[in-house]
């Protein structure tokens, strides 16, 4: 585990859980050792934290590259704080580029670590799920591990957007996880992606009880993101 995730292990997480004590269930369903993927529901900038707080294990996120190239003091902080992270830089811009994440993200997954997406690819605009994209199924079959789907339910209301930090007392945090998806052996065609990355969706969906909408999240400008699937995925 990455020496800056391990203090905040042991200082965010527990100031969390104790000023939001969310609930958590289907902790039985993160395995104990080898890699995994967590895939779940997008509402807030806040998942993140409370995804973090409540795995055991360290969870790498996938985090917009630009957070890594900014200029200045504010932009060396950003690349400092992600990289002792442990996130992987992805490019949105589609292309060669974007498959660096998935470079970066199948031999850690092969060697033991967790990583963390989001299949909406942004946050949500107003509470509901919507369509996944195909990143994460076509993850999972690369590197040969299994999804497990992730319910976030409060955190929109705990850190609604323009908020900077959670706030207690607004919502109550529930963290579900589901029983993990091996897509193990199936195709990677995209018709095949697209029927993994919808059963994945459906199961989020039940976790969630959200309304789904089928069709892709609109981009919300300048919206801070991490875990999103390259563009194009």
């Amino acid at each position: 585990m990455p020496l800056l995730y391990t203090i905040g292990k042991l200082t965010v997480a527990p100031t969390l859980r104790l000023a939001f004590r969310p609930t958590v269930e289907g902790l039985e369903h993160i395995p104990a050792a080898g890699g995994a993927i967590f895939a779940g529901n997008h509402l807030s900038v806040a998942d993140e934290l409370f995804l973090g707080t409540v795995v055991p294990r360290h969870l790498a996120f996938w985090a917009k590259s630009e957070y890594f190239k900014g200029t200045g003091v504010k932009g060396a902080f950003s690349k400092f704080v992600l990289t002792g992270l442990g996130a992987i830089p992805v490019e949105r811009a589609g292309g060669r580029a974007a498959l660096s994440a998935f470079d970066a993200a199948i031999p850690a997954l092969q060697g033991g670590d967790l990583v963390a997406v989001y299949p909406e690819g942004t946050r949500s605009p107003d509470g509901r799920l919507y369509r996944g994209r195909t990143g994460a199924a076509r993850l999972a079959v690369a590197a040969g591990v299994p999804i497990i789907p992730v319910g976030m339910i409060g955190t929109d209301r705990a850190q609604p957007i323009g908020a900077r930090v959670p706030r207690p007392g607004k919502a109550k945090i529930i963290v579900r996880f589901g029983k993990p998806l091996d897509f193990t052996g199936r195709p990677d065609d995209r018709t095949s992606l697209r029927e993994m990355t919808d059963e994945l969706m459906s199961e989020i969906q039940k976790l969630t009880g959200q309304e789904y909408v089928p069709r892709y999240a609109p981009p919300r400008a300048n919206a801070p993101v991490a875990g999103e699937p390259p563009a194009g995925a």
